[in-house]
C-alpha cells in the first residue's frame, strides 16, 4: 500500500533528521546493493577462467605439465566460482536486500555489539527525542 503525501513527507522530515543527528550511522543503514557485488564476483570468475585458459597452452608449450594441470584448475575453479555467483544474483525486478557498508567479509569478526543493543540504543535515542519535544 503506497504512502499518502502526508506520510511521505513525515518520512523524508526524519530522514533528513537522522542525516543531520547521525551522519555516520545514516550512511551505514544506506548500504548496497547486492546484485553488484555478485555481478563483480561473476565477473572475477570470468575473469580466472581466462588466465586458466591462457595458461593451459603455455604449460603444452612449453613442456611443463605442472603449468597445464595448474591452469586447467584455475580454470575449472574460477567457472565454478563465476556459475555460483551468477546464480545467487537477485533478478533484476526482484526485492534486493540492501547489506550495509562496512559488513563485509573484513567485519565479521570484528562485531563489537550484538543487534539487540543496537536496537536499545535506538529505542532510547527516539524516546529522549520524543520527550524533548514534548510530546
Amino acid at each position: 500500500m503506497p504512502l499518502s503525501e502526508h506520510e511521505q513527507r513525515l518520512l523524508e522530515q526524519m530522514e533528513r533528521a537522522l542525516y543531520a543527528e547521525d551522519p555516520k550511522f545514516a550512511s551505514a543503514l544506506r548500504g548496497h546493493d547486492l546484485r553488484g557485488r555478485y555481478r563483480r564476483r561473476a565477473v572475477l570468475g570470468g575473469l580466472g577462467v581466462l588466465v586458466g585458459l591462457a595458461l593451459l597452452p603455455v604449460g603444452i608449450a612449453s613442456k611443463a605439465v605442472l603449468i597445464s594441470v595448474l591452469g586447467f584448475l584455475i580454470m575449472l575453479g574460477a567457472a565454478f566460482f563465476a556459475v555460483s555467483s551468477w546464480r545467487r544474483a537477485p533478478a533484476a525486478g526482484a526485492a534486493v536486500a540492501v547489506v550495509p557498508e562496512g559488513r563485509g567479509r573484513r567485519g565479521k569478526g570484528k562485531q563489537k555489539a550484538p543487534k539487540v543493543k543496537l536496537m536499545d540504543r535506538l529505542e532510547e535515542r527516539w524516546r529522549r527525542r520524543r520527550d524533548g519535544d514534548g510530546r
